[in-house]
């Protein structure tokens, strides 16, 4: 796990996991996806969490998503709300489809 800001996943091995997972928060800003970088656009799932706070820090949900949608060419990403245990379904059906689990 790595904040946005940290760049740690770019030098990681993607060998050394089965599943990579990237949670990000949308209280980091909307324009993280957009932004790119190897943990956006490489890691097998890309979970945006805290959605529910979208409002509250001016964030586009949907350019979010359009943007996560460009920057992943096709892999899966998804809305969370994990505090409340929105979403959690939805990351355990995403990682048996993927064979992590």
């Amino acid at each position: 796990i790595e904040s946005g800001g940290d760049n740690l996943a770019a030098t990681f091995s993607p060998d050394l996991a089965d599943v990579s997972l990237y949670v990000i928060s949308v209280c980091q800003g909307g324009d993280i996806p957009r932004k790119g970088g190897p943990a956006i656009t490489r890691s097998d799932l890309l979970i945006i969490n805290k959605a529910d706070l979208a409002p509250h820090v001016g964030v586009d949900l949907e350019r979010m998503r359009e943007d996560a949608g460009k920057a992943r060419q096709g892999r899966p990403h998804l809305f969370t709300d994990l505090r409340r245990g929105e979403g959690v379904s939805d990351i355990v059906e995403e990682l048996k489809r993927m064979g992590g689990i």
